[in-house]
């Protein structure tokens, strides 16, 4: 079903305003098959070379006053450096630990987070003024403890949960899709989160879908999750567990988005319907969003962990080959776990996918056909994602850094759009 006219206007505007204020994108790699499993820190290498959608800017944190001096960064630190200044320094947020003899400051950056301090974190950063109910209590957190106040607010606003048993688990670490959750919550994305999480076609047909699946997209999109690509191995999927540093670069993200950037992705997905589905294509629909939230892999093609790739995760055309390709009856054996069969595709990298196979204007695409991108419109093909229908396609690209579903009916993905090509027969 298309999109209503009234979305399509919405859409439209949050997109000129993308325009307007000149987003740089950020570069990806597509790999081929013979593609090194980890990237060089540096984008001057071999392989497929493009470009992801636009990012959504973070506006630059004010620089933390040099009053507090950090007693445990090194340059293994550096990548979220600016983070822990804003949460810890800048801002008292994550500021939980007693300076040194000498006046320094620990953050203990790979210290796993837990649900008591990133509970203070975000009351301060976020409701910083509001008063404890006195009516929330806690079988394992006493109202005496110092961190209870967070715990109860937090609760309270229902951006955390209170366990089957009444208790807040305040030593359980937080995990990726937790963290996304709170945070996207906490920036008033709960329309966009709900429909998201109520998935499914205009003719009633759903999905089966993760646990805070609506959270844990807005935040990839949002850029809360940091994508490493300097080594890839420390990528974090939706059920990692997080250390401070990771949170703080999540906390940061989400306390320096520019005003206007909550409002278009809640005019992106809060009306998301796909249309109505062909068998095939509901199955790879079904397949596809279990990954969301997956990291960004370059050459990655598995969701697994395996001997050649230890981190699960995709780059754009190791996704479609994740949700495409069939078994080649050898090292090729995603089926099962994948509950088809999939079809003939033999090329790796999303250039050699594209010059194979009639070509599909936008207008002829059906649900489960490939879309293929020139993002650096240097004429060659560096990016592909799998159509889903109604402007939607199931996306890994390095901008919000994994798996999303993807709007592709406008804006820098209709700009870049080169061809389709139909995998699926009969649809």
């Amino acid at each position: 079903m298309a999109p209503s006219p009234t979305l399509i206007r919405r859409r439209l505007a949050a997109f000129a305003l993308l325009a307007a204020i000149a987003i740089t994108a950020i570069p990806q790699v597509d790999a081929g098959a013979a593609a090194p499993r980890h990237r060089a820190p540096t984008w001057a290498r071999t392989g497929d070379r493009g470009l992801s959608s636009p990012a959504i800017p973070i506006a630059r944190a004010r620089t933390a006053e040099r009053a507090i001096v950090w007693s445990d960064l090194d340059t293994d630190d550096r990548w979220a450096r600016d983070a822990i200044d804003h949460v810890g320094a800048t801002n008292d947020w994550m500021r939980d630990f007693a300076p040194d003899p000498d006046g320094r400051f620990p953050f203990q950056p790979e210290t796993i987070e837990t649900r008591k301090y990133f509970a203070r974190a975000v009351v301060r950063a976020f409701a910083p003024a509001d008063e404890v109910d006195p009516t929330i209590t806690f079988a394992d957190l006493d109202p005496s403890d110092p961190l209870y106040p967070y715990a109860n607010i937090a609760v309270q606003r229902r951006w955390m949960r209170r366990t089957a048993a009444g208790g807040f688990a305040p030593d359980v670490p937080v995990t990726t899709t937790m963290v996304h959750r709170v945070l996207t919550l906490a920036l008033g994305m709960g329309p966009a989160i709900k429909a998201l999480n109520h998935l499914h076609t205009e003719d009633g047909a759903t999905f089966e879908l993760p646990a805070n699946f609506g959270s844990l997209l807005l935040g990839m999109r949002l850029g809360l999750r940091y994508n490493n690509r300097s080594d890839e191995s420390q990528d974090v999927g939706p059920r990692t567990p997080l250390s401070r540093a990771q949170v703080a670069y999540s906390l940061y993200r989400a306390t320096t988005q520019p005003s206007w950037s909550v409002p278009a992705l809640l005019d992106e997905y809060e009306g998301i319907v796909l249309p109505s589905l062909s068998e095939s294509a509901r199955a790879i629909v079904q397949w596809g969003v279990r990954y969301v939230g997956y990291p960004y892999v370059y050459a990655g093609e598995w969701g697994m962990p395996t001997s050649a790739q230890p981190v699960p995760g995709f780059d754009c055309s190791g996704l479609t080959w994740w949700l495409m390709r069939a078994n080649d009856g050898g090292a090729w054996a995603v089926a099962p776990p994948r509950p088809y069969a999939g079809w003939t595709l033999a090329e790796r990298s999303s250039a050699d996918m594209a010059a194979t196979g009639k070509r599909l204007t936008f207008e002829q695409l059906l649900p489960g056909d490939l879309m293929f991108y020139d993002g650096d419109g240097d004429g060659r093909v560096d990016h592909v994602d799998t159509f889903i229908g109604a402007g939607w396609a199931l996306d890994s690209s390095s901008t919000p850094g994994g798996v999303t579903i993807m709007w592709v009916g406008d804006g820098w993905y209709r700009d870049h759009f080169v061809h389709g090509r139909r995998i699926l027969r009969g649809v």
